[in-house]
């Protein structure tokens, strides 16, 4: 088995991962995600390993509660811990930048 990914992977990897490396941390990586993928790979190495082994060995008996109507919050109960708020909307930071 090769030891190590190419730089290419690695910076593939990166990018997919939307983080930027530098040359050591290229190199370093390079060793470690393929000493990861070994690992991973050694599941598919377990004999007689298939989707016919896996099952459930008990009967699922859930039981659920029955759905009961209760006192609703108003909106100034429901917004009285949130940090920033404009009218009855909460206000989060923009997680995504277009």
């Amino acid at each position: 088995m090769e030891e190590k990914l190419t730089r290419e992977e690695v910076l593939h990897v990166a990018h997919l991962a939307r983080i930027g490396l530098t040359e050591e941390e290229i190199k370093k990586f390079q060793v470690q995600l393929k000493t990861l993928l070994n690992e991973v790979e050694k599941i598919n190495e377990v004999k007689g390993y298939d989707d016919e082994m896996i099952f459930t060995p008990r009967e699922k008996t859930t039981s659920l509660r029955k759905d009961e109507v209760g006192e609703m919050l108003t909106a100034e109960e429901a917004l009285k811990n949130v940090p920033e708020r404009n009218g009855n909307f909460v206000e989060v930071p923009v997680m995504i930048d277009e």
